[in-house]
């Protein structure tokens, strides 16, 4: 019975039929009743279920299941001031925003929260079991609910957006057909199109985003090749500027080179110019005085006991070291 009636709940909140709004007025309560314990909360007081202990029970007035608690839920409620607690009760077909934030699929569904941490109440559904639950703290026995399915969590503040966005549509549907009398099925097709422009507009966007973040190859590429041109043209007229200093540099360490070579070639040849002078002076010595020596044997008289054949023996003994 529970899973009819969250079947149903999606099928209401989705589409809206007009069969729909038959269950949807809660019926009012007659004059002379006494006036309700069960805190009625909403999109705006659902805070207050995140301090104290309370037990919360989400409903529908057209849910079978949920109109047989009615009377016990009421009556659970009048017994809180002796458990401490606070019981409350939420409608989702008044709140869908607030059944979407507490993520309810199935009607009815219950939730105990104590300072914030929530347990999903699955036990059975009469007065004495659920006194015992609080009396006696079985709910710390029960796991809680995983911090980001936390009806105070981010991701679950984005489903509550989704669940009141469902509400909306089915507020602008019912305008078209009971307001302005357009056919049931013009204005699902006025939806599609809708959700069909939405769709094409959100993935353009998507698009335009993404090439902006992500580019092509194909402009990488260019856009590479242009940055590689531009260096090489840097390159090349750094080096056509660079080139005329390095001529000059060139130019004049081949100067310095040059005139050391010319010192050391200069300091070579001295020595050498000095032996050459020293064996040209021995040489002219050693003529001067050969020729002196034969001059002074051509001065001197031949004496009777020495021929002519001495004489020549002599000269050819000058002559031969001059050689």
């Amino acid at each position: 019975m529970a899973a009819s009636c969250g079947v149903a709940l999606l099928w209401v909140a989705a589409l809206g039929s007009p069969a729909a709004s038959l269950f949807f007025s809660s019926p009012a309560g007659s004059p002379g009743e006494p006036r309700s314990r069960v805190q009625v909360l909403s999109g705006s007081n659902w805070s207050l279920v995140l301090q104290g202990q309370w037990m919360v029970e989400f409903y529908a007035p057209w849910c079978p299941a949920c109109q047989q608690i009615e009377l016990i839920w009421e009556s659970f409620a009048k017994e809180s001031e002796k458990l401490d607690i606070t019981v409350g009760k939420v409608d989702v077909t008044q709140e869908p925003g607030l059944s979407g934030r507490f993520f309810v699929t199935t009607l009815p569904t219950i939730y105990h929260a104590n300072d914030g941490v929530f347990r999903r109440y699955r036990g059975s559904r009469t007065l004495e079991d659920l006194q015992s639950y609080v009396l006696e703290k079985k709910w710390e026995a029960v796991e809680p609910v995983a911090g980001w399915k936390s009806p105070s969590s981010i991701v679950m503040h984005g489903m509550a957006g989704l669940f009141h966005l469902s509400g909306c549509i089915r507020q602008i549907h019912s305008y078209f057909t009971d307001t302005l009398g357009i056919h049931v099925w013009i204005s699902y097709a006025l939806f599609i199109l809708a959700t069909l422009l939405i769709g094409l507009f959100l993935g353009l966007m998507l698009v335009v985003i993404s090439d902006c973040l992500c580019p092509s190859k194909s402009s990488y590429r260019n856009e590479t090749s242009e940055v590689i041109t531009k260096e090489n043209m840097e390159n090349a007229e750094n080096a056509v500027l660079e080139e005329p200093e390095e001529a000059t540099e060139h130019s004049a360490d081949d100067a310095e080179e040059a005139a050391e070579v010319k010192d050391l070639s200069e300091g070579e040849d001295a020595p050498n110019s000095s032996v050459v002078d020293s064996e040209e002076d021995l040489a002219l010595g050693k003529e001067s005085g050969e020729e002196e020596e034969m001059e002074e044997l051509n001065e001197q008289p031949l004496g009777d006991s020495e021929t002519e054949s001495t004489v020549r023996q002599r000269r050819s003994q000058v002559a031969d070291p001059g050689l």
